[in-house]
C-alpha cells in the first residue's frame, strides 16, 4: 500500500485511496508544527504503522527544515523512545 505526504501530514493508503493511517502536523509559525493527530486503521494495528507513519513526518521535517511540538500522546511516546530525532524537538 501506498504512502502519501504532504506538507502538513503524512498518510497511509488503500490502493483505493483510502486513508488506512495518518499523522497530521499542521503548522504553528515560526517554522514549528503541531503533531496533533495519530491515527492507524483498527485492522491494522500493532503491525508498526504508526511507527512508519511517524518515522515519515519527522524525515519531512527534517527535509524541510521544520521542528515538532508533539501534542498527541503516541507522538510524545514516540518521540520519547526514539531519542534520535530529539533534535527535530520545539524547545
Amino acid at each position: 500500500m501506498p504512502y502519501a505526504t504532504h506538507e502538513n501530514d503524512v498518510q497511509y493508503l488503500a490502493d483505493d485511496g483510502t486513508v488506512l493511517g495518518e499523522v497530521t502536523f499542521p503548522n504553528c509559525g515560526d517554522g514549528i508544527v503541531d503533531i496533533n493527530h495519530t491515527f492507524v486503521d483498527g485492522s491494522l494495528r500493532g503491525q508498526g504503522i504508526a511507527g512508519e507513519l511517524l518515522s515519515r513526518a519527522a524525515a519531512e521535517l527534517e527535509k524541510s527544515g521544520r521542528r515538532a511540538h508533539p501534542s498527541c500522546s503516541y507522538a510524545v511516546r514516540w518521540f520519547e523512545k526514539h531519542a534520535e530525532y530529539a533534535h527535530l524537538l520545539a524547545e
